[in-house]
């Protein structure tokens, strides 16, 4: 039989799911990797507005918005415009302040608060408008409703918006309350010179044409002489880049008042989803009616989205597609929006496949029948990461399709819980004031700080100052005065009676301000400053002891000093051992206050042998000296003695051992040792845990061969092996400690590879008379003390 009449193996549902998920967590993995999820540009801007203004992260500038949101009975994007539209204008004093006046003046409340009735209004114009919009696409139908909205309240006669083509072209998009003649003549525009809306959308700023003298010599006057529309304004859709630019046309001259201008720019905001989406002549009934629930999707506070199903070839469905999303759906890893579209459900959110979740979709598709879920917990891992939601999740059929709605219950749960844990562990609430309504609102941990029963309600402004000290309450007014005339941001500390004593306070608020630069509401935190004025008394106490404690430190220091130089003679000059030249350097640790414990050792023995030793004892100060001097004299008398090396430092390993303590431990120590015997220029050495010794030979340097070895006082069952070299007429043998090759800022072996070189170039050169000394004073700003013994064979004469 050919393989191509062998039948395809039968794939079942079950290996589609299971494939469908593995794909879906392959895919998840890749796209956490990318850029972060982008929310629409409205709310990324709203959002980065609220983070300056009230110093809150991301996460909590969405949460506020959608409290606003709510709060105002207006949706998500609406309650973006409001915020957008209502920065960038300076603070205005409170009229009828008086610089001159007592401070404490300024704790009387009825002269700050009054209601603000233009705003509501436009808060009213806008929520209409953006309803209308939801069910208005094409430029035509936008443009007649900006025309008539506007008319009668801001004297908008016409409208005009035009989009810029891929050659720089603007092409009229849609028109009102222009003839058709006029329409036509102004259908295209090239990109010249001198055009209002092109210079728009090129800065990306409104253009507004008041002074008719002026913008008549300045600009090509689209839709008619200036007599016609004194005053006029070109305002560019938000875009990246821009794209489109809306012009209003009045016929009564004078400039836009600013409120104007804020609410022209808020209404160009809202318009931004109509004319993005328009409904083409060439579009589909299918595609179409996509575009007509993204457009209400754009619009919708919440989450939502449009699923098409995917059918197999016998018709049953085995996904579902996402055609639409509202810019408040996230799934878990993240994806926002219309980022979602296009997605398959399987891949978006593999383990719901077979869930009751799925079952009530393809029930809901079927019948009709509205799906309401209980709350569920979803759980995907992506990157590697399981991350849970619990969720609430309502579908809906439209046609042959689903609009699923959901609630993510753990996320606000989430957060009001870390930030009733951010208040409690840093003793602090939140508090605000509405100027408008004179109501103050304050968070539980507030009545903690101030020591007050909540049942008696957030404290006012002028009950403040019977509880401040009199001593604090001029510079608190004064920074009360601040914020609510001036709208500065404050931070001050001041102090308040309590019936458990006084406590000190730090207050640190802003004022948010309305479309006319005056305070309407302010936002802070009150922290209870006391454990904080407590930690620094109890700091200058511990200056005082640290000072006294520094003194015994630079007393011990100058004890450790002078013993270690009795213990420790450092020759000026070479010295003459069994026919060797040995030059001896030492140089101590450039930072620190302790003295450390690297030392050397360099005799003649009774049998006309030489003993070189260098060791390092972990530590500084006393101890460490203390354990230098008993190493040192122990290892030479046991040299002496004529004690194989090997059995020398299994001693001195014994020895620490023995005298360790239990409030410091056993002392540890690393040493190299080595016996010269001048018949043969025979040089047998041990080690235990210390560096390798460098050999220079013929202006080559090389490391030699450790023996076996542990450091000193680390464990008692240890071997130490014996190494043997024949020294040459002209060899250099330097052993050192590591002050010499360590450097935090580089790797180790880059320090032995530096010491090598500089060792042989200076030998090379002849500067080797002085190569202990000359290698130790090359190490600048060491951290360590550097101990440096060089053994010099002389060449035969």
């Amino acid at each position: 039989m050919d393989d191509e009449d062998t039948p395809p193996p039968e794939v079942t549902a079950a290996d589609k799911l299971a494939l469908a998920k593995v794909v879906a967590r392959l895919r998840a993995e890749v796209e956490d990797l990318e850029a972060g999820a982008a929310m629409a540009a409205v709310l990324e801007r709203a959002k980065g507005v609220l983070m300056a203004q009230q110093g809150v992260s991301a996460e909590e500038a969405y949460e506020l918005l959608q409290h606003r949101a709510e709060s105002h009975r207006s949706t998500l994007v609406e309650e973006c415009w409001l915020i957008l539209g209502s920065t960038g204008r300076p603070p205005a004093p409170v009229a009828g302040a008086d610089p001159g006046q007592e401070p404490a003046a300024v704790f009387r409340t009825g002269r700050y608060a009054a209601a603000d009735a233009s705003d509501h209004g436009q808060r009213a114009l806008l929520a209409a408008l953006a309803r209308s919009l939801a069910t208005t696409s094409g430029g035509d139908e936008v443009a007649q409703l900006l025309r008539t909205v506007l008319g009668e309240c801001e004297h908008v006669d016409a409208v005009m918006i035009y989009t810029r083509a891929t050659a720089g072209n603007l092409e009229l998009a849609g028109h009102a309350g222009v003839d058709r003649g006029t329409a036509e003549q102004w259908s295209r525009i090239p990109p010249l010179a001198g055009i209002a809306a092109l210079e728009a959308l090129t800065r990306e700023r409104p253009v507004w044409l008041e002074d008719q003298e002026r913008y008549t010599a300045e600009y090509v006057l689209i839709g008619g002489a200036p007599e016609r529309w004194p005053s006029r304004a070109w305002i560019p859709v938000p875009g990246t880049p821009a794209t489109t630019a809306v012009g209003f046309f009045r016929s009564t001259p004078g400039p836009f008042a600013p409120r104007t201008r804020s609410l022209l720019r808020r209404v160009v905001r809202l318009c931004g989803p109509a004319l993005d989406a328009p409904r083409t002549p060439g579009a589909t009934t299918a595609e179409q009616d996509v575009l007509a629930v993204q457009q209400i999707f754009d619009v919708l506070a919440g989450p939502a989205v449009l699923l098409s199903p995917v059918r197999s070839a016998d018709g049953s469905v085995e996904d579902f597609r996402i055609d639409a999303a509202a810019a408040d759906s996230v799934d878990v890893a993240g994806r926002r929006g219309k980022e979602l579209v296009g997605r398959m459900i399987l891949e978006t959110y593999p383990t719901v496949a077979g869930s009751p979740l799925w079952e009530g979709y393809l029930d809901t598709l079927a019948t009709g029948t509205v799906y309401e879920g209980l709350p569920f917990t979803y759980e995907e891992a992506a990157a590697g990461v399981p991350r849970r939601s619990v969720y609430s999740v309502r579908a809906n059929r439209l046609g042959d399709r689903l609009v699923v709605s959901w609630i993510r219950h753990d996320t606000s749960d989430h957060e009001v819980r870390r930030l009733a844990d951010l208040q409690r562990l840093g003793n602090l609430g939140w508090a605000s004031w509405n100027l408008t309504s004179d109501t103050i609102t304050w968070s539980e941990q507030v009545y903690t700080v101030f020591r007050r029963d909540p049942a008696l309600g957030p404290m006012t402004l002028e009950e403040l100052p019977s509880h401040v000290l009199p001593e604090d309450l001029p510079g608190l007014g004064r920074a009360v005065q601040r914020l609510l005339e001036d709208g500065a941001a404050i931070d001050e500390t001041f102090r308040i009676a309590t019936d458990g004593g006084v406590r000190h306070l730090r207050i640190v608020a802003e004022a948010r301000v309305d479309m006319d630069g005056t305070p309407v509401e302010v936002h802070g935190f009150v922290q209870d400053a006391t454990t904080q004025r407590d930690t620094e008394i109890a700091l200058r106490e511990s200056e005082r002891a640290n000072l006294v404690q520094r003194g015994m430190l630079r007393a011990e220091r100058t004890l450790a000093a002078r013993l270690q130089e009795t213990l420790l003679p450092i020759p000026e000059q070479s010295l003459e051992l069994a026919g060797l030249r040995v030059d001896v350097a030492y140089l101590p640790a450039d930072a620190g206050v302790n003295v450390g414990g690297d030392w050397y050792s360099a005799i003649q023995l009774p049998d006309g042998c030489a003993l070189f030793v260098v060791g390092d004892v972990a530590g500084h100060g006393l101890a460490a000296v203390g354990t230098m001097a008993q190493l040192r004299f122990t290892a030479k008398g046991m040299a002496v003695t004529g004690s194989a090396l090997p059995d020398v430092l299994g001693r001195l390993n014994a020895l620490l051992l023995h005298t360790a303590t239990d409030a410091a431990g056993a002392a540890t120590a690393t040493m190299v040792m080595a016996r010269y015997e001048p018949a043969g220029h025979r040089l047998s050495w041990v080690r235990a845990g210390h560096l390798p010794p460098l050999l220079v030979r013929d202006g080559e340097a090389r490391y030699l061969p450790q023996p076996e070895g542990n450091l000193l006082g680390a464990i008692a069952e240890v071997t130490y092996g014996q190494e043997m070299i024949d020294l040459r007429p002209g060899d250099h043998l330097l052993l050192y400690t590591d002050g010499l090759v360590e450097d935090p800022s580089v790797d180790i072996e880059e320090g032995f590879t530096l010491l090598a070189a500089t060792a042989a170039r200076l030998v090379r050169e002849g500067r080797a008379e002085t190569l202990a000394r000359t290698l130790a004073a090359g190490r600048a700003h060491h951290r360590d003390d550097i101990c440096v013994v060089d053994i010099h064979l002389p060449p035969l004469p």
